[in-house]
């Protein structure tokens, strides 16, 4: 059965520092776009951040951009998130997702992703 599996969310002060942690388990992830979501109270579910495989290349929401970087491990089948200079705006709820094996392409859109975490909340205070 795959699974993953975050952690590290919790309440910060803006401007403050997180680093969320998703563990796989059920099959190896290391030939697969690994990527984060998050999705805000009555908001859509959006797009954070992606890793590729093979040579890693990376890529980001605008409103991210330059405050988180996306990591992955595939010894241990885990992708992280740095997140600094947080901001009010992105507390959420913040999902793992892990797309088809083989695949490098990137995509914003939930629907293209297979595997999902059960999430974890990320608030920031003002």
């Amino acid at each position: 059965q795959v699974q993953l599996v975050e952690s590290g969310g919790g309440l910060v002060q803006a401007g403050g520092s997180l680093r969320l942690t998703c563990a796989g388990s059920g099959r190896s992830f290391s030939r697969s776009v690994m990527t984060w979501f998050r999705q805000a109270l009555g908001k859509e579910r959006e797009f954070v951040a992606a890793v590729t495989w093979g040579p890693p290349r990376s890529s980001y929401a605008e409103s991210v951009k330059g405050r988180f970087t996306i990591s992955r491990d595939d010894a241990k089948n885990s992708v992280y998130l740095e997140m600094a200079s947080l901001k009010p705006e992105d507390t959420a709820v913040y999902y793992c997702a892990v797309g088809s094996p083989g695949i490098t392409a990137i995509y914003s859109i939930p629907s293209r992703y297979d595997y999902w975490g059960q999430g974890t909340q990320v608030t920031v205070s003002s």
